[in-house]
């Protein structure tokens, strides 16, 4: 079984594609950004849960990072250095992979356009020198952004240590945000910390242009959902 799996994420790293996401400016609706997505055509590991899940099981992590970092690194070299800024998620395991930190990898080229995310759902009690390894990667030109705030029970402490330049607001706070005063508190409260510390605030999973001008309201930077744009591939006209 152990064979026919790593055969299947063989296959699925070899096939695999990336779709971007836009990320809105909330007052301008300006494009600025996209979110890096891996899709798989591998019909045994279908989705991205399913392939990140192979690769941990097969100790395999660090093999994913990489090619997802080509991917992307490949298409930022194609596109003008001011067009665009690329989120690109990291596992926890990455931040052990020394080839994330080294000049020639393939984002290091490009890290003034590039932020690394990581998941407030990630655990990095297993990561030795976590502040030192992304003061490192910071040297390098990267941003760090905390994805799906307010997802976990890790919360304000994860914030802390990772002393985000962004941070992403988990969509489960965002869905109906407008008609829920609870989640519009808790919503404000984060827009303010994140403001008052000089951290970009993104609101995730914009679906209705209520919720919309909701968190435009509540304090929200940047805004990412289906409202604004769906994950598709990187749209020819920008590339070189």
């Amino acid at each position: 079984e152990r064979a026919v799996l790593d055969a299947a994420l063989t296959r699925a790293m070899d096939s695999l594609a990336m779709a971007y996401q836009p990320i809105v400016a909330v007052r301008t609706r300006k494009l600025v950004a996209y979110e890096a997505l891996m899709r798989s055509k591998e019909k045994e590991l279908p989705s991205p849960p399913a392939v990140l899940e192979a690769a941990e099981k097969l100790g395999r992590l660090h093999e994913l990072g990489r090619c997802i970092r080509r991917l992307v690194g490949d298409l930022a070299g194609r596109v003008a250095p001011v067009e665009h800024t690329f989120f690109v998620n990291l596992h926890a395991a990455d931040l052990a992979d020394p080839l994330l930190y080294e000049e020639t990898s393939d984002l290091t080229h490009h890290a003034s356009q590039v932020v690394l995310e990581i998941t407030e759902r990630a655990s990095l009690e297993t990561i030795a020198d976590v502040e030192g390894r992304l003061s490192a990667l910071r040297e390098r030109g990267f941003r760090i952004a905390v994805d799906d705030l307010g997802s976990g029970y890790a919360g304000l402490n994860y914030f802390a240590r990772i002393s985000p330049d962004i941070v992403k607001i988990d969509m489960g706070l965002i869905r109906g945000v407008d008609t829920d005063p609870v989640r519009q508190r808790i919503v404000a409260s984060m827009c303010t910390l994140s403001s008052d510390l000089g951290i970009l605030a993104v609101a995730e999973g914009i679906e209705t242009e209520a919720e919309l001008e909701c968190v435009t309201e509540l304090g929200a930077n940047l805004i990412q959902g289906y409202l604004t744009g769906k994950p598709a591939p990187y749209p020819e006209p920008h590339l070189a």
